[in-house]
């Protein structure tokens, strides 16, 4: 009892020594379930002496039996006495629009494309993986992901880049056939040129009409929009108009009565 009550008192002891800086690398685990932080130990017969800093003033006692085993920790570092807050950039919050309009920037792609290859892709899911393995946004494969120099098919940003940049690759190749590329992006360049076009597939085709359907009513909503925002600038400019011109002659009128 008295043995238990004095590495209890050890340990207490160690945790007001451990609040000063030091660095160890390594644990010893006792038996009880304590653990202490050390640099170096040394075996004096039946007792294991556990050097707590690095000019080895500071070591504690323990019995060799009451120790279960050593772990090897990462080097803990210094508790400075005066700490000066450090500054950690907050992480930016992802933006679908804003990395689409610079992927499609770049490589000059239409972004409402893009934006269109993404939803029949994986519904902006950003952690989509297909039963396939397909990852991501635009459901990069592994194999492609490598080729395209993407590490983390997840990261969103990578991967929207890598998949707009795969697109222009494949639009370049069958000389902007937007359906060629579309069915290439699904079904693999190779299926597209051993059937020299869409392949026999519903999913591809499917997956094709899908894109266009939804590209083109962007298309058109857009150009409903534009015609509709033209209308209303052409009534206020006429209305304006008719108003300038009827005032002098109910003015000129009124002068004359």
């Amino acid at each position: 009892m008295k043995q238990v009550l004095l590495i209890a008192g050890r340990i207490a002891l160690l945790a007001l020594m451990t609040a000063v800086p030091c660095l160890a690398a390594n644990s010893a685990v006792l038996r009880n379930g304590f653990s202490i932080l050390y640099q170096r130990s040394q075996t004096l017969g039946t007792t294991t002496r556990l050097f707590i800093d690095g000019d080895q003033a500071s070591f504690v006692d323990i019995p060799t039996a009451e120790i279960d085993h050593f772990e090897s920790v990462p080097d803990v570092p210094s508790v400075s006495s005066n700490p000066q807050p450090v500054a950690v950039a907050a992480p930016r919050p992802f933006d679908l629009n804003q990395t689409v309009a610079d992927a499609s920037g770049t490589y000059r792609l239409d972004p409402d494309l893009v934006t269109s290859v993404i939803r029949a892709e994986s519904g902006f899911n950003v952690r989509a993986l297909s039963p396939k393995g397909a990852q991501g946004l635009m459901q990069l494969m592994p194999q492609t992901a490598s080729e395209l120099g993407v590490q983390n098919a997840f990261d969103p940003q990578a991967n929207v880049e890598a998949g707009t940049r795969y697109l222009r690759a494949l639009l370049e190749r069958y000389n902007f056939d937007l359906v060629k590329a579309l069915a290439a992006y699904n079904a693999g360049p190779q299926r597209v040129e051993q059937y020299n076009g869409v392949p026999p597939y519903y999913e591809t085709k499917a997956y094709v009409a899908r894109i266009v359907r939804d590209f083109n009513k962007k298309k058109l909503a857009a150009k409903t929009g534009s015609a509709q925002t033209t209308r209303r600038s052409s009534t206020t400019k006429l209305t304006s108009t008719n108003h300038a011109v009827a005032k002098p002659p109910v003015a000129a009128q009124t002068a004359q009565n």
